[in-house]
């Protein structure tokens, strides 16, 4: 193709050759092809920044191209190749994964903790003017600008509380900062309060979808407001409202959040559990509590990844490791039992199959998703079959995520630039490719997804491709979806890394971002690299009810890992040392006592 126009575009890979005198370095892309980098007078350079990090130089930039192998953003131009077999490329930016050539600083033992203490602040502030002000939910909005701003009338919508609650709650499992467990129990408190409808006469609990503030009237919404679930019982809504208590309820055993969670359940069992299938419906008649209903038009009947496979990450995950009980367990083992048996469709695409109707065929002509793919529910399905994979091994399990972790790079990375598109087509269409549905932008939690997928299947399984997976996907969020300037991450980028400021997706926080994923990605990193990939001993924290917990035995493990991979080497109450744990149980017995305790233990990896 001869170019006879100039553009600007970002190339991400391996060196494979360096020049000082000429000034240029060759790369490899992540699929092998090549490209020749032109250096040029005012080309500069950066290390990955973390949040509440100053600029990164990298100093000598030499060092870095001089490193075979060494992975490298490079953002620039191609000029018209007047007739030339390739065009050139001059770089104006190159960004560099880590402080030294050949390392990535996710990798840094303090580096995700750093970040979720970063994130869990500037929601602390943009919510709450924290620490300037006492935090108070009434001052909760959905939607947040840029920097964290506010405006007018809003709503306060139940499943970005419970987000961010989470985001606190583990901000605090990896840092013991009070103020964000402060956040994570006030914020489950006020959901309790305003959010939450127990039925008395069923014994069951409900979580209304948000509340309508319009000066000082306030007014209780049952049913979503959002487009694609109006006027109907959403499941994932009921289950992202556990999101956060349940990740609190890990760190106080509080038994009110306990009895909330197990009512949501009897609701789920109930009436939106298919009872004459398997699975569970996607949504629900507010008034008859039936999913047969005509009202609810397109989601009548049917049955979707949210349905079904949001339970362990949202909740289900981290009531097992806070409860230890066998029904947790149980559920989670029929959710991905479901999934493994309904979603894989690799006869006609790469990507599995999301939406249903109640007998499980396809419904390849719902709303906006027809016959598209969401990349991300690919991804997140490998990553929390591996953490089901270490609790009840399978070999169906761990054929699937492989599958996924092997067809994914080819369909749904950009191996050019880095990182992951958001929805595509299922089956190939332009140019022999999946094409975009909407655009070729990044969102955040898509990259969260992919990240978590192989650092697990990495620090699991040791295969070497799934390392370099990890470590671009991470590598590109870091470089590019970081806003050092107000804080927090962006929710989109443009394909070339550029951050995306238009519309919702400029704000910090709206109906589909809080602090969650991008919380929930600091807290499993920080798990994965420290206690899998780097074997790095960490610390985490928890500030028990008196008599909280069965038995008064807590429990840590921070995820589903593989048995006997970690063990407590060190525990503190209330910073004193105590011995009174079962090291390889991952348990500590509790002292008696009428007062809160502060729990310090450090988990290590049995290397």
């Amino acid at each position: 193709m001869n170019i006879n126009f100039t553009f600007s575009d970002t190339i991400a890979g391996y060196v494979t050759g360096y020049n000082a005198e000429e000034r240029w370095f060759t790369l490899e892309t992540s699929d092998k092809r090549p490209f020749k980098i032109n250096l040029i007078a005012s080309t500069y350079a950066r290390n990955v920044q973390n949040l509440t990090e100053g600029w990164q130089d990298p100093g000598d930039v030499g060092a870095f191209l001089a490193t075979e192998g060494q992975y490298v953003f490079a953002y620039g131009t191609f000029y018209p190749n007047d007739g030339a077999d390739t065009s050139t490329f001059e770089a104006q930016q190159l960004i560099f994964p880590g402080k030294t050539p050949g390392t990535y600083r996710h990798e840094e033992q303090n580096f995700w903790i750093n970040q979720i203490s970063s994130i869990a602040s500037s929601y602390l502030k943009w919510q709450f003017d924290y620490p300037k002000e006492e935090i108070n939910y009434k001052n909760y909005r959905t939607m947040l600008h840029l920097g964290g701003a506010k405006k007018g009338d809003y709503l306060q919508e139940t499943d970005t509380i419970s987000r961010m609650v989470y985001g606190f709650a583990s901000a605090y499992l990896l840092t013991g900062k009070d103020e964000y467990l402060e956040g994570a129990e006030l914020g489950t408190e006020y959901l309790r309060d305003h959010m939450r409808f127990f039925d008395s006469d069923e014994d069951l609990v409900y979580w209304y979808h948000g509340l309508k503030v319009e000066g000082q009237k306030e007014t209780k919404l049952l049913t979503s407001e959002f487009g694609d679930d109006l006027d109907s019982l959403p499941m994932y809504e009921q289950i992202y409202a556990l999101a956060g208590p349940t990740q609190t309820y890990r760190i106080t055993g509080d038994p009110r959040i306990r009895y909330d969670i197990d009512k949501t359940i009897d609701l789920f069992e109930k009436y939106f559990k298919d009872p004459n299938g398997i699975g569970y419906y996607s949504h629900l008649d507010p008034i008859t509590m039936d999913a047969h209903e005509e009202s609810l038009a397109h989601n009548r009947a049917r049955k979707n990844w949210n349905s079904v496979g949001d339970h362990a990450p949202a909740y289900l995950v981290n009531l097992y490791l806070a409860s230890g009980e066998q029904k947790h367990a149980d559920f989670l083992e029929y959710t991905f039992d479901t999934i493994t048996k309904y979603f894989p469709d690799y006869e006609n695409s790469p990507f599995v199959q999301e939406k249903f109707f109640e007998d499980w065929s396809k419904d390849q002509t719902w709303g906006w998703q027809q016959n598209r793919a969401v990349v991300g529910h690919n991804l997140k399905i490998a990553w929390n079959l591996l953490r089901q994979q270490s609790l009840t091994p399978k070999e169906e399990y761990l054929e699937f995520a492989k599958k996924i972790a092997e067809l994914m790079p080819a369909a749904g990375s950009d191996r050019q630039r880095g990182g992951w598109y958001d929805v595509v087509e299922r089956v190939q269409k332009t140019g022999g490719r999946h094409q975009f549905v909407w655009h070729d932008r990044k969102a955040w939690w898509q990259q969260e997804q992919a990240i978590l997928a192989y650092m697990i299947m990495y620090g699991v399984l040791g295969d070497k491709e799934y390392e370099k997976q990890a470590r671009e996907a991470a590598a590109f969020y870091n470089a590019f979806f970081l806003d050092n300037d107000d804080g927090g991450v962006y929710f989109n980028v443009f394909s070339n890394g550029m951050p995306y400021l238009l519309g919702t997706e400029r704000f910090k926080g709206s109906h589909s971002m809080s602090a969650y994923h991008s919380t929930e990605l600091c807290y499993l990193s920080a798990v994965y690299v420290n206690l899998l990939i780097t074997k790095q001993p960490t610390y985490f924290y928890f500030k028990p009810y008196p008599k909280g917990w069965k038995d008064n035995i807590l429990r840590v493990s921070p995820d589903i890992l593989p048995a006997g991979s970690i063990y407590i080497s060190e525990v503190f109450i209330n910073d004193e040392p105590y011995t009174d744990f079962d090291a390889q149980g991952l348990t500590i017995k509790l002292p008696e006592t009428d007062e809160r305790v502060r729990v310090k233990v450090q988990i290590s990896p049995t290397l």
